[in-house]
């Protein structure tokens, strides 16, 4: 019984961390880790080797490396100023109590702001918020690929 209890942890681990991939009040490459690292020990890495969850966890390194970094070059890129990237923080934190629409697009705003208190310079301002945007969306898209790889990882090497 105990075994099965761990089984079903460790896929709600899983199951929460690829929901936490787009849900910022969760740790999504950090919970689909964990997950399947429980797994692995569960089998004693019989079916997953250790290899096999060193890989998974280089990813999942990088899906949280990019998670923060992907904003950030998207706002460098454009050249952001430090304000630009305060207000994408402010906004990003702010954007958490306003539901999806708020975590999707307060960075955007908060960029924006940011760069135009910075600079006094409206069309500057809407390509820095643009930029800091589309990084994010970036990185997002990056960290969902990368878990679900770390999750087709597992099953497989589980399965074969």
């Amino acid at each position: 019984m105990e075994t099965a209890v761990l089984w079903v942890l460790s896929v709600v681990l899983i199951v929460l961390g690829l929901a936490g991939t787009v849900l910022p009040m969760l740790p999504g490459a950090l919970l689909v880790w964990g997950g399947i690292l429980l797994g692995a020990w569960i089998d004693d890495f019989t079916r997953v080797s250790v290899a096999s969850v060193l890989v998974i966890s280089a990813l999942g390194l990088l899906a949280w490396v990019l998670d923060y970094a992907a904003g950030l070059m998207g706002a460098q890129k454009a050249g952001a100023s430090k304000l630009a990237l305060l207000g994408a923080a402010v906004g990003t934190v702010a954007g958490l109590f306003m539901g999806l629409i708020g975590v999707l697009f307060m960075p955007l705003v908060g960029a924006a702001v940011g760069e135009y208190l910075a600079q006094k310079d409206q069309k500057r301002a809407a390509k820095v918020g643009l930029a800091t945007w589309v990084g994010i969306m970036v990185g997002l898209l990056a960290k969902v690929v990368l878990a679900f790889v770390m999750v087709g990882i597992f099953v497989a090497a589980y399965l074969i």
